[in-house]
């Protein structure tokens, strides 16, 4: 009622909030009003499970504090960063997502901002022929790495030339300390320009040809120095053995193992040496028919006129199946073959000049231990008289000096024979090793003289004398 006496209609309001109701007069119905809407907003937002609307994504963000997640749903995904585009260091890197709205126009939009820019195209792919690029070469400038390949490789070109040096004193020391400076080569009586030098010593690839045509005795002395001429060898050289008489044998492959070529060496022991004596042609044990009062049986006239057979030493047979062999063993080894012999020729089909060509070509070295008659002095200057049908006693020493440009050791006893083992090896393994790159020239097949000069006094060089090239493919 108001205070002239007239009555209010319709303007009292009961409001309940909590278990108490509350009237509120006509001057309070805005602020009931507000109350009841901000109650029944969130009742609203939980029963609708609707999103909160979201910022659109080229909106700034004016703080770096990032907004709470909501405890209806998770938090949207953040973007994979793209690694192709540089990062833009003006705009945040963690961005709001973009509003989910029905509305296929702006999801267009929405969509198109979102994608990748295209990649560019891939430069096309260009194949060679089969056999022209080595397996695991990836082409210049590629970064790829075969797991496969070796650790490194050795190239060598065909016009280069290895000279092995070794250089002693005039008592027959051998002399260290020298440099390049120190050494001329000459090729067919030109200098040439050193490219390559080093005094390093070489591990060997050594091919040991063993006489079983020397007589017994000389054999049996052979047999008792096996040992050491295993020690002579070191961890990384490998060896072959090789026998020959009338005939060549290979008795063991290549091998760093020194207790497989001891095995091999034990085994030589029970081998016999040439029967020492005048050959047997008459008795039970000749190779005579039986005969009846002098006349073979069965036929009829005088009795044959018997003749020795002739024994056949192929040493140049024996050089050249290890020189073949020992060509196809790795190039950073040095290649050496060692003749333990009695130095006499006859009856091989491949003859000196042939076999020396393939160990000049090859860059292989000859050295040698000379035993039994072919190392008496007087025996020695007896045989430089050759008569015809014996064959050849000074083909080893040959060999020895056109490829090493050293010479024979010839010895008599046990002692001597073991010395010569180490001095060999020693020598082959120490030497200055010197390499140049030849001048083309017309014929390249020809054969060319090589003159290793050192540049000091008193000192006594060994080098081989010459070498062929090998034939370029073709």
């Amino acid at each position: 009622m108001r205070p002239d006496g007239s009555r209010e209609q319709g303007l009292n309001r009961v409001f309940r909030v909590g278990s108490k109701p509350h009237f509120l007069a006509p001057s309070g119905l805005a602020a009931a009003a507000l109350l009841s809407v901000c109650l029944a907003v969130p009742a609203t937002f939980a029963q609708s499970g609707q999103k909160q609307s979201q910022p659109p994504a080229n909106a700034q963000s004016t703080q770096d504090i990032p907004d709470a997640p909501s405890t209806v749903q998770p938090p949207a995904p953040k973007p994979a960063p793209d690694l192709e585009k540089p990062s833009n260091p003006s705009q945040n890197s963690e961005q709001p997502a973009k509003p989910s709205t029905n509305d296929s126009s702006s999801g267009d939009s929405n969509q198109q901002s979102g994608q990748k820019e295209p990649e560019p195209p891939m430069p096309p792919v260009q194949t060679v022929p089969a056999g022209s690029v080595s397996p695991g070469d990836s082409g210049a400038g590629s970064n790829q790495i075969d797991p496969n390949a070796p650790l490194y490789k050795l190239r060598v070109t065909t016009n280069f030339v290895q000279v092995p040096v070794m250089v002693k004193d005039g008592e027959g020391r051998r002399v260290y300390g020298l440099t390049y400076k120190d050494f001329t080569v000459n090729e067919n009586g030109k200098p040439q320009t050193l490219t390559y030098f080093t005094s390093d010593p070489f591990p060997l690839s050594v091919a040991i040809v063993l006489d079983l045509g020397m007589a017994d005795v000389a054999f049996q002395k052979v047999n008792e120095t096996y040992g050491a001429l295993v020690g002579s060898f070191s961890p990384y050289d490998e060896v072959a053995l090789y026998t020959y008489s009338s005939t060549v044998s290979q008795v063991s492959d290549f091998t760093a193992r020194t207790e497989k070529l001891t095995a091999r060496l034990d085994e030589m022991k029970l081998v016999r040496g040439r029967n020492n004596g005048p050959p047997v042609l008459g008795g039970p044990l000749g190779p005579q028919p039986p005969m009846v009062n002098g006349i073979p049986v069965g036929t009829s006239g005088p009795p044959p006129v018997m003749t020795p057979p002739k024994e056949a030493y192929v040493l140049n047979d024996a050089i050249l199946r290890a020189a073949l062999d020992l060509s196809k063993r790795p190039r950073e080894l040095r290649k050496v073959i060692f003749v333990i012999s009695d130095g006499r020729e006859y009856g091989s089909q491949a003859s000196y000049a042939q076999v020396l060509k393939v160990l000049q070509t090859r860059d292989i070295q000859v050295e040698a231990v000379v035993v039994d008659t072919g190392a008496l002095p007087l025996y020695k200057q007896i045989e430089k008289i050759r008569l015809k049908g014996q064959g050849y006693s000074n083909i080893l020493p040959r060999y020895v000096y056109a490829t090493s440009g050293g010479q024979v050791h010839s010895e008599l006893s046990r002692n001597a024979i073991e010395d010569a083992y180490a001095a060999i090896t020693a020598e082959a393994r120490n030497q200055y090793t010197l390499g140049y790159n030849p001048k083309p020239a017309a014929d390249s097949s020809a054969y060319r003289s090589i003159e290793v000069i050192v540049h000091k006094k008193g000192l006594k060089v060994s080098a081989k004398d010459g070498y062929y090239r090998i034939p370029a493919a073709r």
